[in-house]
């Protein structure tokens, strides 16, 4: 029998002293949890009109922010609108599919 150790290369040798997680995913739930979250606020009749005129003035390629309902909390967005798909009621801005009825606020930029 030998009594031969080998070497424990360097990556799995940090492993080993790295914090154990027990429960996976854990820690993010409990900051999901403790984020405040408000409630969509209901915009007048004029307010949705002026957001569906300022809607109908910007086209593809447009630079635009729009701040939305999401998740419990109003996010802001700045970029090129890629598409607005008034079948599904969709405005895409940067990648983000925003659905138009959660926009809050919207505005061009030049």
């Amino acid at each position: 029998m030998s009594n031969v150790q080998h070497r424990m290369d360097q990556a799995n040798r940090a492993k080993q002293f790295m914090p154990f997680d027990a429960l996976k995913g854990f820690r993010e739930a409990l900051a999901e949890k403790e984020r405040f979250l408000e409630p969509q606020k209901e915009l007048s009749e004029e307010r949705k009109a002026e957001l569906d005129r300022i809607l109908h003035q910007i086209h593809r390629m447009d630079v635009v922010r729009a701040e939305y309902f999401r998740d419990g909390e109003y996010v802001q967005v700045t970029g090129e609108v890629s598409d607005i798909d008034e079948i599904r009621r969709v405005l895409n801005i940067a990648g983000i599919g925003i659905p138009i009825d959660d926009i809050s606020d919207l505005q061009g930029l030049h």
